[in-house]
């Protein structure tokens, strides 16, 4: 394996799995983990919109990289390099 097929690998495990404990933490309904963070830290009122908000730039952010990690290990993986024929 190449050195860039390693890191795409790690990236790809890690944005994964941060991103099934940040659905994980959306709040349904009102009842969820991102609601007993804010209830605690904030009162109901202020904390929970900000938090939620950027509990969702989060999430956007991991899937990204792991539809990117996919994209990129589909066209690389074999070689590591661009496959051109």
């Amino acid at each position: 394996m190449n050195a860039l097929n390693i890191v795409l690998t790690v990236l790809l495990f890690l944005s994964g799995i941060l991103t099934v404990i940040l659905v994980l933490m959306h709040s349904g309904k009102g009842t969820g983990v991102s609601d007993m963070i804010a209830s605690s830290i904030y009162n109901s009122g202020t904390g929970s919109g900000i938090l939620e908000k950027n509990l969702n730039r989060l999430t956007v952010i991991t899937s990204l990289v792991f539809v990117a990690c996919i994209f990129v290990m589909a066209i690389t993986f074999p070689t590591g390099t661009l496959v051109t024929y």
